[in-house]
């Protein structure tokens, strides 16, 4: 019975997300010695940041686990499925379905190819009051590319059924988080993620009009 009343709260937060989102708009030595020891221990503390992040199911988990009890929301994350979806905690996301990313997170299409893993955490009550996804990028150097298709297409928008307050997006690394929603909740989440991830590079923080 409870897997039952999971896989019927599944559907609902599916067929809000299509309805919500679906549709778009038309010295010296010794100084020098201690400078090298420096920058040597710099790499090594960033190689270590990176090293922490495996996934971008184990991203969102990282910043959702900083959240007290009181300060989380009805949430689920992952593939609306019966093997994949997760309650009260982001789950893991196929990317091989590009028209799918697009209408539950507003990831662009095109672009879809130069990702190769990728999670969710959504509010359950409202796809709108909160929606995030972090993907993993499989060359860097496209992640300026794809965060500005994300903007534009999630921008372009038409919201039917609630009106997100904000889109942010996040680089971490070769990591892009998304997400959009309450202003309230969105700000929440942005300033536990900048906090549990010290490469987080907020690279769009804009409202939604």
């Amino acid at each position: 019975m409870k897997k039952f009343l999971v896989i019927l709260l599944s559907a609902l937060c599916i067929l809000s997300l299509t309805a919500c989102g679906g549709s778009k708009k038309d010295s010296e030595k010794g100084t020098t010695d201690k400078n090298s020891d420096n920058q040597q221990t710099s790499g090594k503390d960033q190689s270590d940041n990176q090293s922490e992040i495996k996934s971008p199911l184990d991203l969102l988990n990282t910043v959702w686990s900083t959240y007290k009890d009181e300060e989380k929301f009805s949430a689920a994350g992952g593939e609306m499925t019966e093997d994949k979806m997760v309650m009260d905690a982001p789950g893991e996301h196929g990317v091989t379905d590009s028209a799918l990313l697009d209408t539950s997170f507003g990831f662009p299409p095109a672009e879809a190819d130069k990702i190769d893993a990728a999670a969710s955490l959504i509010h359950m009550m409202n796809a709108n009051t909160f929606t995030c996804a972090a993907y993993h990028v499989k060359n860097a150097d496209d992640i300026s590319a794809i965060t500005g298709s994300l903007k534009d297409n999630i921008m372009q928008r038409q919201w039917i059924c609630g009106f997100p307050d904000k889109l942010v997006v996040v680089t971490v690394d070769d990591y892009i988080v998304s997400f959009f929603g309450e202003n309230g909740i969105v700000e929440t989440f942005k300033t536990k993620l900048t906090a549990a991830c010290s490469s987080a590079q907020v690279v769009i923080d804009e409202p939604i009009q």
